[in-house]
């Protein structure tokens, strides 16, 4: 430890975190000195699994201290959806997100889907939806997982199809996880019940967060990860697993700027008569025509509509 003073936050627990100096893993517990904060940042936690930080060794009696953070490639954020509006950071500096999605038990909410996408959007941060427990679906639940898929293929995003139980799609997100050097960071997320922790135990088997049944009382699966935490990967590469989040509010995006971070809205603003054009009111608008022309889905309309309402809102 001696010869390094960086390592990479693995897991934050309240107030005392665990470090390691990837692509080694060789996990340490940290604290922090003093009250760190990070120009700019609304969040309420300034540290977050993923970060970079400095540090100074512990000995045989005192913890290591982390005394800055280093600027961050990325990060995830999400602001609570109940009254104290409180930012939250998910994790830092990842490769990609997997967004772990169910069509039933639980169905899969398009407005939590589309905060989440445009908040990868925002941050650079590269997605893939995907949709498991494919092996339970019916033909009407079938029906419904095709129409997502044109959406969202049609929107410009990667779309896979998996199954924790019998395995499918499960060795290429595991290639994914691993990247070109075997250190590549993925961020897997979704509400509680889509199956994420069976999935993260397929991908790797000697892995094995805390899984609960789905209450079927509202359908709605119990939180499970209590605490973001990173894994490595047998296969390499390293996962963060986040607890299941049930609302995902948008941090910091002015109300003009929202259409310009969903793809296929983004590819035809250009030609609309007036800027800039909120796709709402205004005449000659090239987002609305492509509606009618059904080169861009009502659905993911819809829900720019309601984060354009939201966001005007809280202002």
């Amino acid at each position: 430890m001696e010869n390094s003073s960086v390592a990479t936050v693995i897991k934050h627990t309240g107030s005392h975190y665990l470090l390691s100096r990837l692509p080694e893993w060789d996990p340490f517990p940290a604290v922090i000195r003093g009250k760190i904060r990070l120009m700019g940042s609304t969040a309420t936690n300034p540290i977050a699994v993923g970060d970079k930080v400095k540090y100074a060794p512990g000995d045989g009696n005192t913890l290591a201290t982390i005394e800055e953070v280093l600027p961050r490639k990325n990060y995830m954020i999400r602001r609570s959806v109940n009254l104290s509006r409180q930012a939250h950071i998910i994790a830092a500096n990842i490769d990609r997100a997997f967004l772990i999605v169910t069509i039933e038990f639980p169905e899969v909410k398009l407005a939590f889907l589309d905060r989440f996408l445009l908040t990868c959007e925002v941050y650079r941060i590269k997605v893939i939806i995907v949709i498991n427990k494919i092996d339970l679906y019916d033909e009407y639940a079938l029906e419904r997982m095709e129409e997502i898929k044109h959406i969202y293929s049609g929107a410009g995003y990667e779309i896979m199809e998996v199954s924790a139980i019998t395995g499918k799609g499960v060795e290429l997100i595991r290639e994914l996880c691993k990247g070109k050097n075997g250190d590549s960071v993925s961020l897997f997320s979704g509400v509680s019940g889509v199956g994420k922790s069976s999935l993260i135990r397929a991908i790797d088997p000697s892995l094995d967060p805390k899984i609960r049944e789905i209450s079927q009382a509202h359908l709605q699966g119990r939180h499970t990860t209590t605490f973001y935490e990173m894994y490595p990967l047998q296969s390499g590469g390293f996962i963060i697993d986040t607890p299941g989040i049930r609302g995902f509010g948008l941090v910091d995006i002015e109300p003009h700027e929202l259409s310009t971070y969903f793809p296929e809205m983004l590819r035809v603003m250009d030609n609309c008569k007036f800027m800039p054009c909120t796709h709402t009111h205004e005449p000659d608008c090239a987002v609305k025509a492509a509606l009618e022309e059904g080169t861009i889905s009502f659905e993911r309309y819809y829900s720019y509509l309601g984060m354009l309402e939201e966001e005007t809102k809280y202002r």
